[in-house]
């Protein structure tokens, strides 16, 4: 929110010497965020002149200059540049005429940009200042020419500093205004805000006595028809019409009033509208102007059917949905409720008769109209956070009071028309020695009844709590907690103390969240980068990369996702890796070696998900409701997955680039292992995304935990993937449960090892990893470590066999193995697989 300082002061009382950075300070120590300080980025010598002729002269470029001689100090006098009282000046534009009086700026002037102003040759002509446009004061983005004084209604002598003159000088401070503080989205609300924090005097701009706002109630017919309120509130619970007559949409706006909406972020657009807008930033109520006369009969708020059409003042066709609020009338839609106006019944050039709109909205209503249609306005910025219910009849009345004075209109008296729902504001239940608990400082009876009296609320003692009644613009005080901050707030956060508490011994990472970590390190270790990402991906790719099969399989779908186009909870991390090297490819980072660790969902068969029903924030659920709504959560496992793309070694002087492979996946997988502290198999396998025989079905003691392998090239190409791209993934929280309780590490033995190496003939199908194991069983506890060395096929092996070599290594606790030790072991595991395999030696 910007609050411009000038504008700020009508209703506070702000020291004439207080800077932005005070005022700024002042709000951040009643809990606002400093944003930013916004000023007219120019500086003078800026004068009222006065043209007292000029002389047309075409150029050779086609342009047509006008080399003018403009008066900018009183006869006699010398010009405020140290110059003469007569300039000549080079203009191109063509709006003015003699004797207008404008706005100079001389040399040593300069302009937003920043753009200095000096005497400059130019068309044949010395230029000894210039004559500026609105645009180039920064009083708005149109540039209709030269600023003309007499269409701003102002005429001032000659020399006068028209910085001050046009409110150029005034400077505008930013807060940021979080969604529980709608009210301080109006200077109204920033005003008091101030005055909370200083204690200055404040002076309500929307304090206006009911019969001074002479509302007529009748002549112009309003109706609520709303047969589908959202969670049993209607869509408007007031609606207050006044009706200004023989308006002149051509006056110009108040030099004052240009520069305080731009101060404020709002860009002038008439006097009707400026009016409309000003009023909305002052006391916080949106307000919208109709032209009366394109009305047909009265207006009615109702909810929009199926199928029905809005044309917005932006230009643009919307198309309703059943929830949508909308104004109409007897045409049909004129606009949507709280949000933005319909384009066939704008105010505009020709309007005489305005109709003034200031309602109260449901505010879900207003919030799911503007992010449906991707709409976001200032009017439903604050009727989504909800605006105060007792100012739309202020509002209106200013608004009209405005127009009167400014627009050259009457205010019809005797018609208008009005709905209005009597404000009711429960009563708060404080207890007494709440607060002083709640936020840990010792506050008296009188500074919390103080604190609470001050930001508006009714405070009445009925011994052993309060009954505490807020004021209508804070909604959101809605219980003692609540109440609570507010005290803390206005008393000041500075009285909180700032203790930690002590943590109980003894704590720390999980042994789940330990193993997690170990993982996580051993993987960076190697070389691999983490990559998190979001957790929602399409249906199909959920299905593609969520099984074995690739068939549909049940999957959550999000009720309002942050992304249309990816709705469903994912099964799978690897979319996400695909997903994120993807984005590297796209920017030349075509090595990849990337892992994530995250949940996944997998929703069981039949089951509805989210349908629970959740008990109010200020309600503690009972066992029976917790365990629903653990029942409407779907299991979510942690899972772990890399990706391998491109170069595992790039290349080098000397040494020629090394693409990363199966071979590299499968080591990232011992090295899962490792970390989790279990021994990982893998067998032949098969996945619907992946290459058939160049996948890997992964298990910890028979349990299959994962898989690893090679994408198919479709899948690939797909995913805008050159070349091969190799993945693996383990359900993490299975592995790590696998493991059981970890042992210290044995002691090295000092005794030397004895090396042998087998080669074994088996069936060709007949997967190495079985005969790994039956070698493993067999020899016993003196095999240290086993590792297959080769797979051969070819000459020397009969057809539908190969030989598989193993490297053994033979190692005993407390003394030297002999070479007849490590052969008997040796043979012990060739006996196993010869049993299990039918295995031979190969000669």
């Amino acid at each position: 929110m910007r609050v411009p300082l000038s504008w700020l002061r009508e209703y506070v009382d702000v020291p004439a010497d207080a800077t932005p950075e005070d005022v700024l300070a002042a709000l951040v120590s009643v809990g606002f965020e400093e944003e930013d300080v916004h000023r007219f980025e120019l500086q003078g010598p800026i004068v009222v002149g006065e043209v007292l002729d000029f002389v047309e002269e075409p150029q050779s470029n086609g342009k047509t200059i006008r080399w003018c001689q403009v008066r900018v100090a009183p006869e006699g006098e010398t010009a405020a540049d140290g110059g003469d009282a007569v300039h000549g000046i080079v203009c191109g534009a063509r709006n003015f005429f003699a004797g207008d009086k404008v706005v100079v700026t001389l040399p040593g002037a300069v302009l937003p940009g920043p753009f200095p102003i000096a005497a400059r040759k130019t068309y044949g002509h010395v230029s000894d200042g210039m004559i500026a446009s609105a645009r180039e004061l920064g009083l708005g983005d149109e540039h209709n020419g030269i600023l003309r004084l007499v269409e701003l209604g102002i005429d001032a002598p000659v020399g006068t500093d028209a910085i001050t003159l046009l409110g150029l000088d005034d400077v505008a401070i930013e807060i940021n205004v979080t969604p529980d503080r709608g009210y301080a989205l109006s200077v109204r609300g920033v005003a008091r805000e101030y005055a909370h924090a200083t204690g200055a005097a404040f002076r309500d701009p929307g304090d206006r006595e009911w019969g001074e706002l002479q509302h007529p109630a009748s002549g112009f017919a309003v109706a609520v028809d709303d047969a589908h309120p959202i969670r049993g509130r209607v869509g408007a619970s007031e609606f207050a019409v006044r009706i200004v007559r023989d308006v002149d949409p051509t006056k110009p706006t108040p030099a004052w009033m240009i520069a305080r909406l731009n101060l404020a972020g709002v860009r002038s657009l008439g006097i009707l509208i400026d009016i409309t807008n000003y009023v909305m930033l002052e006391l916080g109520q949106p307000i919208h102007g109709y032209d009366l006369d394109k009305l047909q009969g009265g207006i009615t708020v109702r909810r929009a059917t199926p199928g029905e059409q809005l044309e917005t003042l932006d230009g643009k066709v919307r198309t309703l949905h059943a929830e949508d609020l909308l104004i109409t009338d007897e045409s049909g839609p004129i606009g949507l409720a709280g949000v933005m106006g319909g384009g066939t019944t704008e105010m505009s050039g020709s309007t005489r008769n305005v109709l003034i709109e200031a309602a109260v909205f449901d505010t879900v209503s207003i919030a799911r109209t503007a992010r449906r249609h991707k709409l976001p306005s200032e009017a439903s910025r604050r009727f989504e956070r909800g605006v105060d219910p007792l100012i739309p009849f202020v509002a209106a009345r200013r608004v009209a009071d405005l127009m009167v004075e400014y627009a050259g209109g009457t205010l019809d008296t005797e018609v208008g028309g009005a709905l209005f729902t009597t404000v009711e504001i429960a009563g708060i239940d404080l207890p007494r020695g709440f607060v002083e608990k709640l936020i840990g400082v010792d506050y008296t009876t009188g500074e919390i009844v103080a604190a609470l009296e001050m930001i508006g609320c009714e405070v009445y003692d009925t011994g052993d709590h309060w009954s505490v009644h807020p004021p209508s613009w804070r909604p959101d005080l809605t219980d003692k907690w609540t109440l609570a901050e507010e005290v803390a707030r206005i008393e000041g956060y500075d009285r909180i103390p700032s203790i930690l508490p002590t943590p109980p011994s003894g704590r720390g990472l999980t042994p789940a969240q330990q193993g997690r970590r170990r993982v996580a390190n051993a993987l960076a270790a190697a070389g691999y980068v983490e990559t998190p990402s979001f957790g929602f991906t399409t249906e199909e790719l959920n299905d593609l990369h969520g099984s074995a099969s690739g068939d549909k399989l049940p999957s959550v779908k999000l009720a309002n996702p942050l992304d249309g186009q990816a709705p469903f909870l994912r099964r799978s991390l690897v979319p996400g890796l695909l997903q994120v090297a993807h984005r590297n490819v796209a920017r030349g980072l075509t090595d990849l070696a990337l892992f994530e660790t995250g949940v996944v969902f997998l929703p069981k068969p039949g089951v509805a998900y989210g349908t629970a029903h959740v008990p109010p924030l200020a309600v503690r659920p009972d066992a029976a409701t917790l365990a629903e709504l653990d029942a409407s959560i779907p299991p979510q496992h942690r899972f772990i997955a890399v990706l391998l793309a491109g170069n595992l070694v790039a290349k080098q002087p000397g040494i020629a680039p090394v693409a990363a492979d199966l071979a590299d996946a499968l080591d990232a997988v011992r090295a899962i292992g490792a970390a989790a502290g279990v021994a990982i198999d893998v067998a032949q396998g098969q996945r619907a995304a992946l290459h058939p025989g160049r996948t890997g079905a992964l298990s910890v003691a028979g349990t299959e935990v994962g898989y690893v392998g090679e994408l198919l090239p479709a899948v690939a190409e797909a995913s805008d993937l050159p070349g091969r791209v190799i993945v693996a993934e383990l359900d993490l929280d299975l592995v790590l449960s696998l493991a059981g309780e970890r042992v210290v590490a044995a002691s090295l033995s000092g005794y030397p090892a004895a090396t042998q190496d087998v080669s074994l003939v088996v069936a060709a199908d007949l997967p190495a990893s079985e005969v790994r194991a039956a070698l493993l069983e067999g020899a016993g506890e003196l095999l240290e470590s086993l590792r297959l060395v080769d797979d051969y096929r070819g000459p020397g092996v009969e057809e539908g066999t190969k030989s598989l070599t193993f490297a053994l290594r033979f190692r005993a606790p407390d003394r030297t193995l002999t070479a007849a030790e490590a052969t008997e072991a040796k043979l012990a595991g060739v006996a196993t697989a010869a049993e299990r395999f039918g295995a031979t030696l190969r000669e």
